[in-house]
């Protein structure tokens, strides 16, 4: 394998362990011991770091290397780990959500500079594979932590596990240490005389950069709604006498192959030199239809019901492919926008419309407990489709791609 796939590969990996540790265990844990959906969705608040990430993208950008931030952000998240280690969340729940609030922050800030890294090394050519790479290797991250602890976490014990991820880190520090870190191409004379951590001149540099409104308001929406009922639809089937274990296995595991295989689509179709925004108008119509298949499965659900059991499978594994071809593609279509801005600013650029994509789910994650706790699951279920058809919507408007293609 190419070296900077290679590295750009273990990186994300490694910083999608604490998104899976989040989205795909804690949730389930949190409600085998008696939450509420409400408590659970606040629970999302541990994202904040990644909504301000922006705020230090311009400290990554404009002082140390590359290298430097990597290595802190790395070492940082092992630390967390081992914090996590010693405690358990039944006795110490708020240390331990302090803990993985440090490792949301770590994590924000390797991301901030792993994707400067990206931005500059790949060509215009190599974005298709270099964001699916950024795409699938997160998620396998995330199935690490996620399916992989939830199924394990009765065999090996809490601590065990968060040994395991330390070690993790590790290897990563020595790989990323031992790395050629060069760039393809070199910043610009004069760039320390251009720094600046003004939010407001910051903020004005991004915006001229062409392209940037529409793609900004298109990552902060596009989720909305997907991202409801993939976090509401587990949580339906828990409550449907779906067990841990078997909701480990399917959405932990199962589900997010199929997310794989559809960045993996989304790459290849990438690098056939289709400009993204042309296929999105038509992944996003598809993607209502699975929603709308949801939809009818809360409504008529039954217990124990093999047919219904294997239709709500298909609807997760049919969701997170769909899901995993959008994903990617959004992400090409942002960093095509964000190699369009000056090289002194691409990393807080990237940061930038990578902080509204997270803020869009965000804000909308910490409200759908409350949501279903009010509406119930079929109600709420029909939110998350008028919602994500705003996307649609949006897109339609835009008949010439925002990025210049």
């Amino acid at each position: 394998m190419n070296p900077k796939y290679a590295l750009l590969g273990a990186l994300y990996f490694v910083q999608g362990i604490p998104y899976g540790l989040q989205s795909g265990l804690l949730p389930i844990y949190f409600r085998t011991v008696g939450l509420s959906l409400t408590k659970i969705s606040l629970a999302k608040m541990l994202y904040v770091p990644w909504v301000l990430k922006v705020l230090w993208a311009s400290l990554v950008d404009q002082y140390w290397t590359k290298k430097a931030w990597l290595v802190l952000s790395l070492g940082g998240l092992g630390l967390a780990c081992l914090a996590c280690s010693a405690m358990t969340p039944e006795a110490q729940f708020l240390p331990v959500a302090t803990a993985l609030l440090s490792m949301n922050f770590f994590a924000s800030l390797q991301d901030v500079a792993v994707d400067g890294v990206a931005v500059r090394v790949l060509g215009q050519e190599e974005v298709g594979y270099g964001n699916t790479i950024q795409v699938v290797a997160y998620k396998l991250g995330s199935v690490l932590a996620g399916g992989g602890l939830l199924s394990f976490l009765h065999l090996l014990g809490w601590g065990p596990l968060f040994w395991s991820l330390a070690a993790v880190y590790l290897l990563a520090i020595l790989y990323t240490w031992r790395s050629d870190l060069r760039l393809q191409r070199p910043l610009q004379e004069g760039l320390a005389k251009s720094r600046t951590l003004s939010p407001w001149r910051i903020l004005r540099s991004l915006l001229r950069v062409p392209g940037t409104p529409w793609t900004a308001g298109f990552v902060l929406i596009y989720k909305i709604g997907e991202q409801g009922a993939s976090s509401m639809f587990p949580l339906f089937l828990l409550d449907r006498s779906f067990s841990p274990q078997k909701l480990g296995f399917w959405n932990g595991i199962v589900a997010t192959v199929f997310s794989i295989a559809g960045s993996w689509l989304g790459g290849h179709l990438m690098a056939k030199h289709r400009h993204p925004l042309a296929l999105l108008k038509g992944l996003l119509g598809l993607r209502m239809c699975g929603l709308l298949f949801q939809t009818l499965l809360t409504a008529v659900y039954k217990d124990k019901a093999s047919i219904f059991e294997a239709a709500a499978v298909l609807s997760l594994c049919t969701q997170h492919f769909i899901a995993g071809v959008v994903t990617t593609l959004t992400f090409s279509l942002m960093m095509h926008c964000t190699q369009k801005a000056d090289e002194s600013i691409q990393a807080t650029h990237y940061s930038f419309l990578a902080t509204l994509e997270v803020l869009g789910k965000l804000l909308f994650s910490t409200l759908v407990g409350s949501l279903v706790d009010w509406l119930g699951f079929a109600s709420s279920f029909c939110v998350f489709l008028s919602l994500s058809f705003t996307s649609v919507l949006y897109t339609l408007r835009l008949q010439v791609s925002p990025a210049g293609s």
